[in-house]
């Protein structure tokens, strides 16, 4: 069976495997969940990510807890595939305030919110982390 929304599938992974406090989740493993990982561990939420390479290639996220406590509080899908969020690069949310960090695909690559709007671009917000 395809996939319709890896991103989200990537996003639940980590989701659930955090509530359920595993050391880390296997999944399929593509370019835009790489590029989305490399931001999530930039920004401290997971350790570290590795992807292997093959006919099926496998991404391993290993997980950072604080005291116990999963680091990501809350992980959203903000664009989907039946309605995609385009943001300008004065547009892009804040999340909590700064807290927090949305995640948006540029021309330039996927990067957070404050890189974005420091760099003067806009993008497809592709989900918050908090």
């Amino acid at each position: 069976m395809t996939m319709h929304d890896p991103i989200a599938d990537l996003l639940t992974r980590v989701r659930n495997a955090q509530m359920a406090r595993h050391p880390e989740v296997t999944m399929p493993s593509s370019v835009a969940k790489q590029a989305i990982c490399k931001v999530l561990q930039d920004e401290g939420y997971v350790e570290s990510f590795s992807a292997t390479e093959g006919t099926h290639p496998q991404l391993t996220v290993v997980l950072r807890y604080n005291d116990g406590k999963p680091v990501i509080e809350e992980i959203d899908r903000v664009s989907r595939p039946g309605l995609r969020v385009y943001r300008g690069s004065n547009e892009i949310p804040t999340v909590r305030g700064g807290l927090g960090v949305a995640i948006v695909s540029t021309n330039r690559g996927v990067m957070t919110d404050r890189t974005a709007r420091a760099q003067g671009v806009g993008g497809e917000v592709l989900c918050t982390v908090f």
